[in-house]
């Protein structure tokens, strides 16, 4: 019989109920000062409960918190052959739709497109013709036109639920992939029907602005205003282009890594891959 013990942590400040106790709190908050402010936690934490340490320890995140799980890993694992203490007992990371960086995962949209059938044989074969694989900042005019074309095709459905309702077909798109669009980052102002996927952030907020569950939850009056799922007040500075290298550093080193793709719409076709397993180079 085997137990597992979750810590669910609200991170960089400011999201989910967390909060500063000053202004300055919420200042130069990015992708360093995020992994720095999460292994300073579990440094705290672990020094609190010394019984939890010989426990195997993996960080997890999903979608950008995908990103910056192999990097916190990194950070405690140089700790660790440092000899810092409280040692965690490091064995390495699970990463869930992740994010890799803007660069490479926007690249990968029009390949993908043509592999699950959005866009046609000979979409495809021009963009690879007149752009030569560099998909983001098109460099002619022939290449431009291409990518306006996947645009307008790629508008007509969820970019994040390819299977699901396009519930946001009337909102403004970007003219390139350059231009990062994530769906819903901001909660809709007008309840959205029973069929769109953003519903259940509908209920989320409800759900979250509750006064019985901020009293399950242990969130101290006063510290949080309205819960609101994602803040895009947050000035926040994405400054890990890649997670490319941290990956490779932590599997060279013999951390053992998991990333899985789940799909709410097709839960039978479950993605797992071992990059411990794969030839990374």
């Amino acid at each position: 019989f085997q137990t597992t013990s979750i810590i669910l942590l609200d991170s960089p400040v400011g999201t989910g109920f967390s909060y500063a106790r000053d202004v300055e709190g919420y200042h130069d908050i990015g992708d360093f000062s995020f992994s720095m402010h999460v292994l300073i936690f579990l440094n705290k934490w672990f020094t609190d409960h010394p019984h939890y340490q010989s426990n195997p320890f993996f960080v997890g995140g999903s979608s950008y918190a995908g990103k910056m799980s192999p990097i916190i890993a990194q950070h405690i694992s140089q700790e660790i052959e440092l000899g810092k203490q409280p040692k965690i007992n490091l064995k390495g990371y699970v990463v869930g739709n992740p994010v890799t960086g803007s660069d490479y995962d926007d690249n990968f949209r029009v390949p993908y497109a043509h592999g699950v059938g959005i866009i046609s044989d000979q979409l495809y074969e021009a963009a690879i013709r007149n752009c030569k694989g560099s998909y983001i900042r098109p460099t002619d005019k022939m290449c431009a036109r291409v990518l306006n074309t996947f645009q307008n095709l790629v508008s007509e459905i969820d970019v994040s639920q390819i299977l699901g309702v396009n519930c946001i077909r009337g909102m403004l798109t970007h003219r390139f992939l350059s231009e990062e669009y994530i769906q819903l980052s901001d909660p809709s102002p007008e309840q959205p029907t029973l069929d769109c996927f953003s519903y259940r952030y509908y209920l989320c907020n409800i759900w979250a602005n509750d006064d019985s569950t901020r009293e399950a939850l242990g969130v101290k009056r006063g510290t949080i205003g309205e819960f609101v799922r994602c803040k895009k007040s947050i000035p926040y500075t994405s400054e890990v282009p890649s997670s490319i290298k941290y990956h490779f550093n932590l599997t060279s080193r013999g951390y053992r890594s998991l990333v899985f793709r789940w799909s709410i719409y097709s839960p039978q076709y479950f993605t797992c891959v071992d990059l411990n397993s794969v030839n990374a180079s």
